[in-house]
């Protein structure tokens, strides 16, 4: 991150994070008025942050950013999944399982619970 610090106290790194998050319809939904200002303020009056107080704000905005550019998928998976996988774990541990509670962290099965609950009709409400 150290490397994407750099870049993001700079004009062409924080043009680079407003394209990213326009492109993907954020800069409005996720950014006040005052967080959009202080970014576009910044971009056309210096070339490199160097107030410690300033570039505090902007790794603010940017973190704001990055929690919303996170995938769907991995969202799901840290909500939905996790809780889905720990269910079925304790499950399968009181049916006499005793490796199930492995699952619970298993990646690959939390990934497959949130794929097979977004297929079903019930979570898009059309049941």
């Amino acid at each position: 991150m150290s490397g994407l610090g750099i870049t993001l106290l700079t004009s062409s790194g924080l043009m680079a994070m407003k394209r990213r998050a326009l492109r993907r319809g954020l800069w409005f939904k996720v950014l006040d008025r005052v967080e959009r200002s202080i970014v576009d303020l910044t971009i056309s009056c210096v070339d490199r942050v160097r107030s410690p107080r300033l570039a505090g704000m902007l790794v603010k905005v940017w973190a704001k950013l990055v929690d919303a550019m996170k995938s769907r998928m991995v969202g799901l998976m840290q909500t939905i999944g996790r809780a889905l996988a720990k269910k079925i774990a304790e499950l399968a541990v009181s049916w006499g399982n005793r490796e199930a509670h492995r699952w619970a962290n298993e990646p690959a099965f939390i990934q497959y619970l949130v794929v097979k609950e977004i297929n079903t009709l019930e979570y898009f409400g059309n049941a």
